[in-house]
């Protein structure tokens, strides 16, 4: 039973901070949403720091997954769409770091720290997957573009949440327009075949 609580708790302040933004949303309005007592919600969470914390770590667990996923063969860019939509369902889900990351980092830390992390490996994965690409001759680009390149991916990666909330504050995230959005800045190095394939998959999900 109490496990059952602690996890009404955890699903209820995600949905809460993805709609309000988590400084506007307080412990007791968590509890008066599961229609709890604040002591029953403190008793699994001492302070709202703590169910933040926790809620980044699963939200960190499901990104390291994904980034250390290994790229098995000949990088396809159907494949790497697919991991960019996984990735960013993934920010979706907990797009409340995103949506007020730079305040959040300021008051937490640890959870910086780790951001921190994430970010690195983020570049280091979209280093290698374009690395990839060029190694079979489906993208081509000098050191300088290929390091602004992985560094654009990042950054759009990480603020398109902010972006389009900003832009239509009512809107659901689009990871696949989010996915568009970080190919798009591929597209101008990619040749071959995978221009081509880009360019059908942009037909058939956008």
């Amino acid at each position: 039973m109490a496990r059952n609580t602690r996890e009404r708790i955890l699903a209820a302040a995600l949905e809460l901070f993805n709609t309000f933004g988590e400084p506007n949303v307080t412990t007791n309005r968590i509890a008066d949403e599961l229609d709890i007592s604040p002591g029953n919600l403190h008793y699994h969470f001492r302070t709202k720091a703590d169910l933040i914390g926790t809620l980044f770590a699963r939200y960190e667990q499901r990104m390291l997954e994904l980034l250390a996923t290994p790229s098995d063969g000949t990088p396809h860019i159907e494949d790497i769409w697919l991991f960019l939509h996984l990735v960013f369902e993934t920010i979706g889900d907990y797009r409340f770091l995103y949506r007020d990351l730079t305040d959040l980092c300021a008051r937490h830390r640890r959870l910086h720290q780790h951001f921190q992390g994430i970010l690195k490996l983020s570049m280091q994965t979209a280093r290698d997957l374009c690395d990839g690409l060029a190694e079979v001759g489906q993208l081509d680009a000098s050191s300088r573009e290929l390091e602004a390149l992985v560094r654009n991916i990042v950054l759009v990666a990480t603020f398109w949440i902010a972006f389009d909330q900003v832009l239509d504050r009512d809107s659901e995230p689009r990871p696949d327009r989010a996915v568009w959005q970080v190919l798009s800045l591929v597209s101008p190095f990619l040749v071959g075949t995978a221009r081509e394939e880009l360019g059908a998959l942009s037909e058939s999900y956008w």
